[in-house]
């Protein structure tokens, strides 16, 4: 009996992990007004603890530098406000991107800086977990 529990114990974590790693994962935004020093996403969804990054963006849709971050949680988060660093006008583009909370030093700080491999963005299929904003 002490065998069979084990074993379904281990089957039983083995379908919950699965099932979080099939998580759809996911940035939902619009376009907004950021005159308040803030950019928020309605909702996200991640597979693990980790980081709303907002980086500036234009038409080639490349990430560019970080002018903001938040931190979130695993499964869905409603409402994250992320503060600006730095003055974004309007019509400029803002991508934010889920980040993980990966290869820092310090659980708990964002590392992040373009192109390191701490807290670094999320890839699904090799493709960024993000949307892109214009700002009112």
């Amino acid at each position: 009996m002490k065998l069979f529990t084990t074993l379904a114990a281990v089957v039983l974590s083995a379908g919950t992990a699965f099932a979080a790693g099939d998580m759809s994962q996911g940035v939902m935004a619009s376009n907004q007004n950021v005159s308040n020093g803030i950019v928020s996403a309605e909702k996200i969804t991640a597979a693990q603890n980790g980081w709303l990054v907002v980086h500036r963006t234009n038409a080639e849709m490349k990430p560019g530098p970080v002018v903001g971050y938040a931190p979130i949680r695993e499964g869905e988060t409603m409402d994250v406000a992320a503060i600006l660093t730095e003055p974004v006008a309007s019509g400029d583009m803002l991508m934010l991107m889920v980040h993980g909370e990966d290869g820092g030093n310090l659980v708990g700080n964002f590392e992040y800086t373009l192109g390191a491999k701490e807290d670094g963005p999320i890839k699904i299929d090799g493709k960024l977990v993000m949307t892109v904003i214009t700002v009112d």
